[in-house]
């Protein structure tokens, strides 16, 4: 569900964004406003990275091989990582750039003449237009995310989701949508005011928004790069289909790893019954094995060792300290 949710609010996305940015570079073209040349940019960039995205989840997908034996789930946390790089460096950083290329004419005195023209009404329309189009955007991302997030905050759902697509995208979605205001209001009040500087805050307001957002989006990716364990209701599941399986006492210690979003890898060492029989410990670890894959079925990659419980001689009165059973 995450998978497909995922895909349609980015394809969505990157519809919405390639058809903005046409918009919004022929007003810059018509009006030569700052802002609109930064949204534009920032419309750019924004549907190239839900490209990124997309390309991730493809590759994401090969089978795994002998030097990538857990496979490529990571790749699209490696893409994701990239589409925060993009939005700071092309567009974060450009915004702020051209804010202060325009200031510099500004204080030269070669302010815009061409928002005084025949054409000034132009951005307003493009920008409402954008809002329109965002909206429609944002609103299937919220849709698809809400069939996942559940209970949870947004903020919580964004920090805590171990599927990178749809956070980023309503990161990306609201940063937009807090770009077009900041644009519409650096537009609008330089064709009041007649006041360029109008014009070079609101760029500069767009240039501070995605370099914020980018940030937030490194350290989420940066977290799941270096690998996080599972939610813990899914550690929560694993480990009570653990202990409910037949012959196992209990467990010594477990240990989950994201290999990918929609792919979990368990290690766990488990205490089962004093018996002198393989066959029998064979048979408690199969019987745990399928108990914890019907209770989580994201995990791919399970590892169980088997120990003798020793909590009733580590009681007793009289006998020597135990060794802990955790390595």
């Amino acid at each position: 569900m995450s998978t497909e949710g995922g895909t349609r609010a980015v394809v969505a996305a990157m519809a919405a964004n390639g058809f903005i940015a046409l918009m919004k570079f022929g007003a810059w073209a018509l009006t030569g406003a700052s802002s609109m040349l930064a949204e534009a940019v920032h419309s750019v960039v924004d549907t190239g990275n839900q490209a990124l995205l997309l390309v991730g989840g493809r590759r994401a997908k090969r089978a795994a091989t002998e030097e990538h034996p857990f496979g490529y789930g990571r790749e699209r946390y490696v893409f994701a990582f990239l589409v925060a790089i993009i939005l700071f460096s092309m567009g974060g950083l450009f915004a702020i750039y051209e804010a202060f290329h325009k200031y510099e004419e500004i204080v030269a005195g070669h302010p815009n003449e061409l928002l005084e023209g025949p054409w000034w009404w132009v951005p307003i329309l493009v920008l409402l237009l954008s809002i329109v189009a965002e909206s429609f955007s944002l609103r299937t991302a919220v849709r698809e995310s809400n069939h996942v997030r559940g209970r949870q905050s947004w903020r919580r759902f964004v920090q805590t989701a171990r599927s990178p697509e749809l956070p980023v995208v309503l990161l990306e979605d609201v940063a937009a949508l807090l770009g077009l205001f900041f644009a519409l209001v650096g537009v609008g009040m330089t064709l009041v005011t007649h006041n360029g500087l109008w014009d070079v805050a609101g760029t500069a307001l767009i240039g501070m928004l995605l370099i914020s957002v980018a940030i937030i989006m490194a350290i989420e990716t940066k977290s799941l790069l270096l690998g996080e364990a599972a939610t813990p209701e899914a550690v929560g599941r694993i480990r009570q289909a653990l202990t409910d399986a037949d012959g196992v006492r209990r467990v010594i210690h477990l240990k989950t790893l994201h290999l990918g979003p929609e792919e979990v890898l368990v290690a766990a060492k488990i205490a089962v019954e004093p018996t002198d029989s393989a066959a029998r410990v064979a048979e408690v670890i199969n019987t745990a094995e399928v108990a914890i894959r019907v209770a989580e079925p994201q995990v791919t990659a399970l590892y169980l060792e088997p120990d003798i419980d020793t909590s009733t001689v580590d009681s007793a009165p009289d006998a020597p300290p135990a060794t802990p059973a955790l390595s």
